[in-house]
């Protein structure tokens, strides 16, 4: 579609304010590759991850680290102490850097970036680095410590009361794909076509420019691992109903656990322009809504919807989408939900083929649309609109607005 004229014409009509000093803007934005589980990265932490990211980014902007107000991430498995200041420190910046670590699960990625974005909206002309990490393979086991002191572990968290039930996450993902009619069939389709498309974007090198390379014990990791661009519709129609006996959600069309970080400079568009930034992401508003937590799946359309309607743009004046794709079936309703057609959204392919880093995921859809509105639209003219959106565990969504723009 033909991008129209920017959203933010004048100064009036900005959501934050009224001036430059409190619109919200990303000028960079970086990750690590995206690794499966166990595999490539499993010799690093959470902090190991996020530091060489938070780095990159200092130096790409020739950011003075002690400039820096705050470092916002989200986490959601970690072992606690907060990775925020672990990572900040440890990517060498000055102690006076407070960090502040985040967990709404899945969302926490970008959810730490809409704090940020609010935060420089209540003014002052800040400058922080927010975003998201997750080391699955290093992430701690977990245990209730009973009245006799003995423990009882877990795999994961509740998330909910009892009595508003709080299915696994791939049972949810069945009762998405129920309530909202997604047939297998369109469920590997859309896996199939998420696969291919992400493999087509690495040959292509679509995603070099926002992958910092990172070291594994003495192995330099510079690429995900996850796209299968050889996948076939024969294949993925020989996978089994992987949680729920005679149902279409499968291992070929859910995602994959993988460890991952990605982070980016938020700051005021007024320090951008001082800075020397000459384009980046204006925020025009986030949402987060809570949905039934039978049906979490469908949480990012709820947020979306709403977040949409506040800003009066209809669902198909939005010319880039971002969607964490932990399932094909939550991310067919959802785009359904808004009158999105499948194909216009995760143009590269996403967490299918890639892979669903918790806490980091809903930080790599911003750099992932920061990415995209640079190579597709930069020399354009234009000022496109972007969405990213996830749905959490315990029946939320986060959804972001966000407009590229030269600054």
């Amino acid at each position: 579609m033909t991008p129209g004229p920017s959203h933010l014409a004048s100064a009036d009509s900005r959501p934050w304010g009224v001036d430059d000093s409190r619109q919200p803007v990303i000028v960079g934005a970086f990750r690590s590759p995206i690794c499966r589980a166990n595999g490539r990265l499993k010799h690093l932490r959470a902090h190991d991850l996020l530091a060489p990211v938070l780095r990159s980014l200092l130096d790409a902007l020739a950011v003075d680290p002690g400039d820096v107000d705050d470092v916002i991430v989200g986490n959601a498995v970690g072992g606690g102490g907060n990775v925020a200041r672990y990572a900040a420190l440890q990517a060498g910046l000055p102690v006076s850097v407070p960090g502040l670590t985040v967990d709404r699960q899945c969302g926490s990625g970008l959810d730490a970036i809409a704090l940020a974005s609010k935060l420089v909206a209540a003014g002052g002309d800040p400058l922080y680095l927010a975003g998201g990490v997750e080391s699955i393979s290093t992430a701690p086991a977990r245990a209730t410590r009973n009245d006799d002191g003995g423990l009882d572990f877990y795999t994961r968290a509740t998330f909910v009361p009892e009595q508003f039930g709080d299915p696994d996450m791939g049972v949810a993902a069945e009762n998405v794909a129920r309530h909202a009619g997604v047939t297998r069939e369109q469920q590997d389709e859309y896996a199939l076509r998420s696969h291919r498309r992400a493999a087509e974007a690495a040959r292509e090198g679509r995603f070099d420019a926002e992958v910092v390379p990172v070291d594994s014990n003495g192995t330099m990791v510079v690429s995900d691992d996850g796209p299968r661009g050889s996948l076939r519709e024969s294949t993925m129609a020989r996978f089994p109903a992987a949680f729920v006996p005679g149902g279409t959600v499968t291992a070929g069309n859910s995602c994959f656990d993988a460890d991952a970080a990605s982070a980016v400079v938020i700051t005021s568009l007024k320090r951008a322009r001082a800075m020397g930034a000459t384009d980046g992401l204006l925020v025009l508003g986030c949402d987060t809504a809570g949905v039934d937590p039978q049906l979490l799946g469908i949480g990012a359309a709820r947020a979306a919807q709403r977040l949409l309607t506040q800003h009066d743009v209809p669902a198909g004046r939005v010319d880039l989408i971002e969607f964490n794709e932990a399932f094909a079936s939550q991310t067919i309703a959802c785009l359904d939900h808004l009158g999105i057609s499948p194909e216009r959204a995760n143009l590269d392919g996403g967490a299918l083929a890639l892979g669903h880093g918790y806490g980091a995921s809903g930080a790599v859809l911003v750099t992932r649309l920061l990415a995209q509105s640079r190579s597709r639209y930069s020399e354009r003219g234009v000022s496109p609109l972007a969405l990213a959106m996830i749905s959490i565990a315990g029946g939320m969504g986060t959804a972001a607005l966000l407009e590229y723009s030269r600054l």
